[in-house]
């Protein structure tokens, strides 16, 4: 059974990414410029090229990855929006447009019991994202992170 999640470790890696597809872009990269550097005279501009697409290929899987971590952050935006109109006060509702988009991310680890009065200290003392996951006693796990 997987360690329930806490502050301690709810930071994610996807494996496929970090530890497979960066490597070997990483690699192919340092390849190209070892390759450039001991075989210069010959291909030159051909060496120059894949140097070029090395770095183009990098660009591309972390621009990729960081639109998937952008996309994730407004459904969590909109999903934490609806929580907190569905659990606050009404009286309280009426500062939900004011929370930033971390402290909305850093919420979404809060129970439900426990919300209410974390997003009031959120928003009366500007607590950043690392202050709010610290505060929260009773943790939610979110595993469906991108």
């Amino acid at each position: 059974m997987p360690t329930a999640q806490s502050y301690a470790n709810h930071t994610r890696r996807f494996p496929l990414f970090h530890f497979v597809l960066m490597p070997i872009l990483v690699f192919n990269l340092i390849f190209s410029i070892y390759d450039t550097v001991h075989h210069y005279p010959e291909h030159r501009y051909l060496f120059h090229w894949w140097i070029v697409m090395s770095i183009a290929l990098i660009l591309m899987a972390l621009v990729g990855r960081m639109q998937a971590v952008k996309v994730q952050d407004r459904v969590i935006r909109l999903e934490e929006r609806l929580r907190l109109a569905s659990l606050l006060p009404a009286n309280e509702q009426a500062h939900i447009n004011e929370f930033t988009t971390a402290q909305l991310i850093a919420l979404r680890f809060a129970s439900d019991a426990e919300l209410p009065a974390l997003a009031r200290r959120a928003l009366t003392q500007n607590l950043g994202p690392k202050a709010i996951k610290q505060a929260i006693i009773n943790w939610r796990a979110d595993n469906l992170r991108a």
